[in-house]
């Protein structure tokens, strides 16, 4: 199964290419604002406003054998922690090895915007190059997802 936290998700239509040459099924969850696809592979899943909540179902349900896709560090630890595989938008791989430094970093920044209201953030835009390294990772990762 591939999970997508699909709030402010930039690569659905790629999750769904993949998910779809390989007849992977895919969970899209989100508080809502999103088109459901027509792909019989595809669902979509609403759930309750409120803070987390599309994490919450996500990591209650995904496990060993399962793509996760969110740019969420506190959500991809906790799905790191059940063994599925998590893949930011940008086509980085969050493990076991290098989530708990990806939560660092998030607090730190977290930190420093707090301490510094006027601090600009780097403010990185979603390219091409992100685009196709998210395309090859994730078809590395259903590709040995089949394999397990």
């Amino acid at each position: 199964m591939i999970y997508v936290d699909g709030d402010a998700c930039p690569v659905k239509a790629e999750v769904e290419r993949v998910a779809t040459r390989h007849r992977h099924r895919v969970t899209v969850v989100a508080n809502g604002g999103l088109r459901p696809s027509a792909n019989t592979l595809v669902e979509t899943v609403f759930v309750p406003d409120g803070p987390d909540e599309a994490d919450k179902w996500i990591a209650d349900r995904c496990g060993a054998g399962d793509v996760v896709v969110t740019g969420d560090i506190p959500l991809a630890a906790r799905c790191v922690e059940a063994g599925a595989d998590v893949l930011k938008p940008n086509g980085e791989a969050l493990t076991a090895r290098n989530v708990g430094q990806a939560l660092a970093t998030r607090d730190l920044m977290a930190d420093m915007r707090a301490a510094d209201p006027f601090r600009q953030s780097s403010g990185k835009g979603f390219t091409k190059a992100d685009r196709a390294r998210f395309l090859d990772a994730l078809e590395r990762s259903v590709r040995m997802s089949q394999t397990r």
